[in-house]
């Protein structure tokens, strides 16, 4: 078990948490982690792109001039891919660009990650995400007791509802529920804070 020092929103050193080896001190795999983040970004593509086909294009489907003996080159309808304002050949059509991914390689990304981002220093414990008000500014300021001034990342839970209200106005900050926690978002931000019970729930769920 690794042990953790847990942290308040004032930097003071309030406890500490033993953490599962087999969740975060896990042997960092680069490559799955490569995998997950392609999967992660393959799944959220909207794949909306559209063309249309010479049948969708808007049109009569008489023939322009007969087949012979006008002297210019035989064609049909005026939705050919060869004219302009014709159909499109080969476009993209609406598709789902998403794949199957195993379950089992999805949450080995997951350690994989949350191990790194512990060996690097840059994961902390806070006791709690509590706060009195959901405004803005009195949480930047609790930010800057910790000395964090970079993208963060807070995990916590659905229940820490002023944390969601005052941290979603912050470009560079990012709240969590514990559940909802992915492999792009913990190597997109810098520092990642987790509260103590989302800590014992994550690793509850992937040991």
């Amino acid at each position: 078990m690794t042990t953790v020092k847990v942290y308040s929103f004032d930097n003071k050193e309030v406890g500490e948490l033993e953490l599962n080896d087999q969740v975060f001190s896990a042997p960092v795999n680069r490559h799955l982690i490569w995998e997950a983040v392609n999967h992660f970004l393959a799944a959220r593509r909207a794949g909306t792109a559209s063309t249309k086909v010479r049948s969708e294009v808007a049109g009569s489907g008489r023939k322009m001039w007969k087949q012979k003996g006008t002297g210019r080159a035989r064609v049909g309808d005026a939705q050919t891919p060869k004219w302009r304002g014709g159909g499109t050949v080969h476009g993209p059509k609406p598709r789902d660009f998403g794949y199957a991914f195993p379950k089992k390689k999805r949450r080995g990304a997951l350690k994989s990650a949350l191990s790194l981002k512990l060996s690097e220093g840059n994961l902390k414990v806070i006791d709690s995400f509590g706060l009195d008000s959901h405004k803005t500014k009195p949480f930047i300021g609790q930010l800057d007791n910790l000395g964090l001034q970079e993208k963060v990342l807070l995990v916590g839970s659905r229940d820490d509802e002023n944390m969601i209200y005052a941290s979603r106005n912050l470009p560079t900050v990012k709240f969590t529920p514990y559940l909802s926690i992915n492999i792009h978002d913990l190597l997109k931000y810098d520092t990642v804070l987790i509260s103590e019970q989302a800590a014992k729930e994550i690793q509850e769920v992937l040991s």
